[in-house]
Parts: structure tokens; C-alpha cells; sequence
């Protein structure tokens, strides 16, 4: 890709900050259940110096319905997208029904790690084609520009990846690592995640992401995934403002696409 296709792929992050590092902010699961809640989020992140982040949308969430179907929803991502944020397709049903005969390792990742969610986990090459590219077209004709694809949980099978290469998605995000879909090139970067079920799970969720904040400061990209149900906790919400606090004076907040758009360009893409 060459540089002027570089820049007209996705919009370039300021030059200004090109000499600092990044942090990315993304919102998860995002749908209108869920509407009132992530827009306040929002507005906290803003507030706490994130101007923009990735917002990681469901088409239809648990069956509930097409996202794209509720116009004030629809209308709210697009005047946030027009801000700078990012709209991203978050996997399309956000759930995985459970199968005959799994393995106890099946059964943890899709029942413990998360709470049978996994929806890309282990979903055959046609089908998730058509799911990704359902969501790419609904998307679009609701005016929304989804250049990335985020299997829910991180779970996402090699069949899976191939279909959202094949579907037009220029990146994806693993809990580890970020992968440029086009170019072919992945970038270790573990991010940062609550996990907020039970009281237990938020405990050790703090402890092991103070630890890990600690770890990750000298990184050039900072990964934060929030995930709505946050929010709701002081305690966790609090560690996650005083990160962001904290990063926000030495890294430019982002969004995915716009981060990849500047590893292209600084590879001569």
C-alpha cells in the first residue's frame, strides 16, 4: 500500500504526536440495551482526557434485535464517529450456544474465561463470512465506516480470521496483540480487562491489572478494554480512571484504525 493509499485507507493521528506513545481506549459490546450507559462512559472517558476511542458494536445483541434498526442508536454512533471514534463490529450475535462432546479446554473458554460468548471461537470459514459480512453491509447502508472486526472475548478461530481478511476488515484484536489484516503484520500488545461476574473475579481482576498497568507503561501502544457493566463498580471504575490519568501524560489516545493507519505509513506502506 502506498502512502496516499495509506492516508485515504483511514484518517492519520496528529503529526504532533507522532513522537509520543499511544494508548487505546475501547469500548465493548456496545449496543442500544446497553445505549444510556456506554454514552455516559463516554462522556467520563472524555472528561478524563480521552477524546477519542473504539467503540466495539454487536449487530444483534443476544437476539435482541439489529442494532441498525434503532434509528436514535444509529444516530448516536454516527455523530460519535464523526467526532473521531471509531465504530468497530464486534463479532454479530455475541453468543455461542453449547456443543455436544466439548473439551474441558472448549469448556473453559467458552464457559469460564467468558460466559458462553465465544462466539468466533470455533466458527467454520463460511459462516463467519457471512455473519462479518452481514454486519460490514448493515453497517454501512446506516452509514457507519467499520474498518476493524473484534471477535467477542478475543475468541477468534483461524478459519474466522481468514473470513474477516476475506471480508474486507483491515485489522482485528486478540487479547495479545493487534494483527493488521492487510499488511499481514501483528503487534504485541496485551491489554488491560475487567472481568466484573462475581465479587471474587473483580478483586483479582484489580490486583493483576495494577500489576500489569505497572508492566505495560514503558509499551508504546496501551490497550484499556471497558466493557459497560464496569462502569458500575467505583472501585474498578476508579482504578480505570486513575490509569488513564496516569498514561494520558505521556501517550495520544486513539482508536485502532487510526493506530494502525500510522504503523503503515512508518513502514512505508
Amino acid at each position: 500500500m502506498s502512502t496516499i493509499a495509506a492516508t485515504e485507507f483511514l484518517p492519520l493521528v496528529a503529526t504532533g504526536a507522532a513522537t509520543r506513545d499511544f494508548m487505546v481506549v475501547s469500548l465493548h459490546d456496545v449496543a442500544p440495551s446497553n445505549q444510556q450507559v456506554a454514552n455516559t462512559i463516554v462522556s467520563e472517558l472524555a472528561r478524563h482526557g480521552v477524546s477519542v476511542c473504539s467503540l466495539l458494536v454487536v449487530p444483534d445483541y443476544h437476539h435482541q434485535g439489529l442494532s441498525t434498526r434503532n434509528q436514535e442508536f444509529v444516530s448516536w454512533l454516527r455523530a460519535l464517529e464523526a467526532d473521531g471514534h471509531e465504530i468497530v463490529i464486534h463479532g454479530y450475535f455475541h453468543e455461542r450456544p453449547r456443543r455436544a462432546k466439548e473439551s474441558l479446554h472448549d469448556k473453559f473458554l467458552t464457559r469460564f474465561y467468558t460466559e458462553q460468548e465465544g462466539e468466533f471461537y470455533d466458527l467454520g470459514y463460511d459462516e463467519a463470512l457471512s455473519r462479518i459480512t452481514r454486519a460490514r453491509d448493515e453497517f454501512c447502508a446506516s452509514g457507519l465506516k467499520s474498518r476493524g472486526f473484534v471477535a467477542p472475548a478475543w475468541l477468534l478461530s483461524k478459519e474466522a480470521e481468514r473470513a474477516a481478511r476475506d471480508a474486507g476488515m483491515e485489522y482485528t484484536t486478540r487479547l495479545h496483540k493487534v494483527c493488521d489484516l492487510r499488511a499481514g503484520d501483528e503487534f504485541a500488545a496485551r491489554s488491560i480487562v475487567y472481568s466484573v461476574r462475581r465479587n471474587w473475579r473483580r478483586e483479582i481482576s484489580r490486583i493483576c491489572n495494577a500489576t500489569l498497568f505497572r508492566y505495560l507503561e514503558g509499551r508504546p501502544l496501551l490497550r484499556i478494554s471497558i466493557h459497560p457493566p464496569d462502569y458500575s463498580h467505583p472501585t474498578v471504575w476508579r482504578q480505570v480512571t486513575a490509569m488513564i490519568e496516569k498514561a494520558i501524560g505521556s501517550r495520544t489516545a486513539t482508536t485502532y484504525q487510526d493506530w494502525i493507519a500510522q504503523q503503515r505509513l512508518r513502514r512505508g506502506m
